[in-house]
């Protein structure tokens, strides 16, 4: 079944009930009004609200609107429409809208230039671009060298659309709400994601149906979302994280909330107001909240979180220390982490699961629905214990690299999709991660995994984040190198970092300390290649790193 199934039923069913709440913290109610008083007040615009909502009867009939009208437009079934959005109420609709017409989602990274615009569009073939006030500079920009986009859609104040671009809010409502009737199987392909860049430009990845409501199900077995939960949604929409996490809240009927912002204060006052009971966080911000809390600068007795029962974090390796951190400030939470990648439909391949907090740093077993295995290059799995790369295999595996048979080659291994990840089991069958296979330094003939030394690094306190990368030596190859983001009002040496990590083997110890910001992207992954590219450009930087 197509994963919009789940909104025509919830429709039908719960036709009243919230299905979306979007709260922009930057506009914050008048002094002395109350959160539920401002919503009586609320201007005619979303840019000016504090606080929307949308039921699950409205969120269908603007996702059918929306589907009649890109009717009206030529769009067709396997014709591909991409959405350059903010989170925002309308962004899900819009999504639900293309995929009920047979075509492609094309979801695009707000933090995208003029010119990655440009690429990404030209490598999926989009014909229609939906964006966002926040875009419009870049838009103008790339729209001269989009020839196949023939539609632009823009989503906010009628008054500053563009000149060549048709409103959203203007023309939806003349369209009909009657579903379309458009024959949609499984089988049909439904969405391309882009991978996230850190090892060059992106990859288009295309998916089928049956991988959108893979992820759904999976999502609603691991975190047992019931009807009255409500998830608290953080991360950006166009990322298969954020939504497939969000599918969860569909699968069940439940509600969720988009926050338009993070910092730890609008974060546990949203959880708060809204009555949050699940909350995924990425591994910076939940660093956020505690420092703010640890500091004084949060206090966390005045916020009511009686209602939140799950803490989760996706995306990227989770420190011990960071989660033993958690327990203490939240000791009635339960909390997960979710392994996952763009390719095999976002989070959920591998799950580590709330009954086993005790096993917290593995990244846990295979997900619902998913089968896994540990294999060495010659595609032979491997012994508990030893070191190889995670592959996995279920209804969520990408169909391809869309226009790229060569680099899906490189991955796909008939029915199985190589991670890129190397990692290993206990003798529990647990599996933790070691590192990316692109990432692992070889010292002197050593495999030295960054990821190993990052864990250890967050146990010191002053840490605030950790990035390991490799730099190129004339006598060992290569050495590692530790870019240390220290805590708020902490100051370290490097020779109180380097007698820090004496109880480490020789070999996996870092030679080489920078003391400088850790840079994350939007779904909170570490930006290595940036980091190897300004760190070991060139001998100069690095003699002033050693001197």
């Amino acid at each position: 079944m197509p994963v919009f199934d789940y909104l025509e039923r919830n429709a039908r069913v719960y036709p009243n009930d919230i299905a979306l709440v979007e709260v922009n913290p930057a506009k914050q109610p008048q002094s002395g009004t109350t959160w539920r008083e401002f919503n009586l007040i609320e201007t005619a615009h979303s840019s000016e609200q504090y606080r929307r909502t949308i039921t699950w009867r409205q969120f269908e009939q603007d996702a059918n609107r929306f589907a009649n009208l890109l009717f009206t437009r030529n769009i067709k079934k396997g014709e591909k429409v991409a959405i350059l959005l903010m989170n925002c109420l309308e962004w899900l609709p819009i999504y639900f809208g293309i995929i009920k017409t047979g075509a492609i989602v094309v979801p695009m990274n707000f933090r995208y230039t003029a010119d990655e615009i440009r690429y990404c569009a030209d490598l999926a073939d989009v014909k229609m671009l939906v964006f966002g006030p926040e875009f419009i500079g870049r838009v103008n920009e790339a729209k001269e060298s989009l020839p196949l986009v023939t539609d632009f859609f823009y989503v906010g104040k009628p008054s500053e659309t563009p000149e060549y671009a048709t409103n959203y809010e203007e023309v939806l409502s003349h369209c009909s709400a009657e579903c379309p009737p458009v024959a949609i199987t499984d089988d049909d392909f439904g969405a391309i994601y882009f991978s996230s860049g850190t090892t060059g430009f992106p990859k288009a990845i295309l998916h089928r149906h049956r991988a959108l409501t893979c992820s759904a199900q999976t999502e609603q077995a691991h975190h047992l979302q019931k009807k009255d939960d409500v998830f608290l949604c953080i991360p950006p929409l166009y990322h298969t994280g954020a939504k497939m996490h969000w599918f969860g809240s569909l699968y069940s009927g439940s509600r969720a909330v988009l926050l338009r912002g993070v910092s730890p204060e609008w974060v546990l006052e949203t959880a708060s107001q809204e009555r949050a009971s699940i909350v995924w966080l990425l591994v910076p911000w939940a660093q956020d909240i505690l420092d703010a809390i640890d500091s004084g600068k949060v206090d966390v007795s005045k916020y009511d979180l009686s209602n939140w029962r799950l803490m989760h974090i996706g995306a990227q390796p989770v420190p011990r220390s960071l989660i033993k951190r958690w327990k203490e400030h939240f000791p009635k939470h339960d909390y997960d982490t979710n392994y996952g990648l763009s390719e095999s439909i976002g989070p959920g391949c591998v799950h580590l699961g709330i009954e086993n907090i005790d096993k917290v740093g593995a990244i846990g077993k295979a997900g619902y629905l998913w089968e896994t295995k540990i294999v060495n290059d010659q595609f032979e799995e491997v012994k508990p214990g030893e070191v190889g790369e995670l592959a996995v295999k279920g209804p969520g595996v990408m169909d391809s690299y869309y226009k790229n048979p060569e680099a899906t080659a490189e991955i796909r291994r008939g029915e199985w999709l190589l991670t890129g990840d190397m990692a290993k089991t206990d003798e529990e069958g647990f599996i933790y991660l070691v590192d990316r296979k692109k990432d692992v330094i070889i010292t002197g003939g050593e495999n030295t995994y960054p990821v190993e030394i990052e864990d250890f690094l967050h146990t010191n306190e002053k840490i605030k984040d950790v990035a390991v990368i490799g730099l190129p030596d004339p006598r060992l190859g290569e050495i590692s190198a530790a870019v240390i983001e220290l805590k708020e009002g902490m100051s370290a040496t490097e020779d109180e970092i380097r007698d820090f990590c004496q109880t480490l083997p020789k070999y996996k110890r870092p030679r080489v300390f920078i003391f400088a910001p850790v840079p994350r992207n939007a779904t909170g992954k570490i930006e290595k290649p940036r980091l190897r590219a300004l760190y070991g450009a060139s001998n100069l930087i690095e003699e002033q790193i050693l001197g």
